[in-house]
């Protein structure tokens, strides 16, 4: 298997290689040059494994100039009982027709525990096969998540050192808190001025500066990316919509063979373009629910073939979502483009230069046979979090509960649908003591307050990650303009 830019260039890259450099020297994302295929029995095979052994299977159909030993490896260390005491993804059926796939059960609380505990594994394990001895600058934009799940995963890793910028005003506050009181020698936190998108076009400008590539690599320094856009942080997102289907068909839920649905919140588009993935390796998918809050830019691709970045940014109560250039999404225009790699630069160029691009008729309509969408607004959210709760005794956080609201509007129950849950309710306070107790209750008291009243008023624990978060030391704290990131970045690589 080897990879290639998703603009044209960096044909032939091997998995290793490829989760080295996070992005092709074309600015394009990496993709498989090879289809995936599953058989039937394969599948089947897979229905009877457990969480690792579905992993270490599917992974080694995308990387094999690792051999099963070493990717076994990786996948017992990252999902030890220690990291993930209940198991790495936790699985609730709420009724006949929806299911919850639980994702934050790791360190982190979130699901980006799920690749960013492999990543820098199969990091360490690429850089011995290459012979690779520049040091490593993990540099990565986070909407709340990913900034502590890839902070967690690098913390004190031999030979890499880990930068993340995060929108000063656009996480929740226990999101900021986990990662400005983070551990280790090898880490820096830097809030911007601005939103996630201003963080994420930052990082990519630093990325796409060749002469500050030439510079770092004639001082035996390189970068690399724990965003979605490095396909060694994509892959094991993949797993667990194997690992999903595992629990329907062991549970007696769906009949092997029998189709289903998957209902993801999206931002960024790497969650739901994993399960895309996953329906190409053969995987029984019928629709791809794409869940989007107001920032619905995927969802009006999705529904008009026009791509417009050109509308306000909103902030709202799932700010992991609060995201108007989605990365991945170029990876499924490369496939609905029947790979035509020249198109795709093509649309990305116009992205960059007036924010906005148009597919035709044909391409739509070749994406909807895989992906349906829709949108809930904050106030929607903060009603399904209360519904869920009053029908169920069932938690869950503003993301899930955009996913849970957008299934409800557009999936029509005839099959089995999976809604993925992408972080503990417990990261976000406010908005869901607000949604069942009113807004008076939370009203002027802090954020550990509200988490203890959570816990106590339903009587579910603070998860042990959470735990302590609010008395632990702020080790980071400053805030920079966007023009200042390359600058920042830098400084933080030379130690100056």
């Amino acid at each position: 298997m080897t990879y290639r830019s998703t603009r044209g260039k960096d044909a032939g890259t091997s998995f290793s290689e490829a989760v080295i450099k996070g992005l092709a020297s074309d600015g394009g994302l990496f993709v498989p040059e090879e289809e995936v295929r599953f058989t039937p029995d394969e599948i089947k095979k897979l229905c009877g494994m457990d969480y690792k052994g579905i992993a270490a299977e599917v992974i080694a159909g995308y990387a094999d100039d690792f051999d099963p030993a070493e990717i076994r490896e990786c996948v017992d260390e990252a999902y030890t009982a220690a990291k993930f005491p209940e198991g790495p993804a936790g699985f609730t059926t709420l009724d006949g027709s929806l299911s919850v796939l639980e994702l934050w059960h790791g360190p982190t609380c979130a699901f980006k525990d799920m690749a960013l505990q492999i990543l820098p594994l199969f990091m360490k394990k690429a850089v011995e096969k290459r012979g690779e001895s520049k040091e490593i600058t993990i540099l990565t934009a986070t909407s709340g998540d990913t900034g502590k799940a890839a902070l967690e995963g690098f913390r004190d890793v031999e030979g890499v050192k880990i930068m993340v910028f995060y929108p000063s005003e656009g996480v929740s506050e226990t999101q900021k808190l986990q990662m400005v009181t983070q551990a280790g020698s090898n880490v820096n936190v830097v809030a911007i001025v601005g939103n996630f998108d201003n963080a994420q076009t930052g990082v990519k400008k630093i990325f796409s500066d060749k002469a500050f590539e030439k510079k770092l690599l004639g001082d035996g320094k390189m970068l690399s990316s724990a965003n979605s856009i490095n396909w060694g942080r994509l892959l094991p997102q993949i797993v667990y919509y194997f690992y999903s289907y595992a629990r329907l068909v062991a549970s007696g839920t769906v009949k092997f063979g029998e189709k289903i649905d998957f209902c993801v919140p999206t931002g960024n588009f790497g969650d739901i373009l994993a399960c895309y993935y996953a329906k190409k390796a053969g995987l029984p998918v019928e629709k791809i629910i794409c869940a989007s809050n107001e920032n619905k830019v995927v969802a009006d691709f999705l529904r008009t073939g026009v791509y417009d970045k050109n509308r306000e940014f909103m902030t709202t109560t799932s700010p992991a979502m609060d995201i108007l250039v989605s990365s991945n999404l170029e990876r499924l225009i490369y496939d609905a483009l029947g790979k035509d790699c020249g198109a795709v630069k093509d649309l990305m160029e116009k992205l960059a230069a007036c924010g906005k691009y148009e597919v035709g008729k044909d391409v739509l309509s070749k994406i909807r046979n895989d992906f349906d969408s829709g949108f809930s607004d904050c106030g929607e959210v903060s009603k399904e979090i209360a519904k869920i709760y009053k029908k169920y005794n069932y938690l869950i956080d503003p993301h899930t509960a955009v996913g849970v609201s957008v299934f409800e509007k557009v999936s029509d129950r005839t099959r089995h649908t999976v809604c993925v849950s992408t972080a503990s309710p417990f990261k976000f306070n406010a908005c869901v003591a607000g949604s069942l107790f009113g807004s008076d209750a939370v009203e002027g008291i802090g954020e550990d307050k509200v988490c203890a009243l959570l816990s106590e008023k339903t009587g579910i624990p603070v998860p042990a990650p959470l735990c302590g978060l609010f008395d632990r030391e702020i080790r980071f704290n400053e805030v920079v303009t966007p023009d200042l990131m390359p600058k920042t970045a830098e400084d933080f690589i030379y130690d100056k």
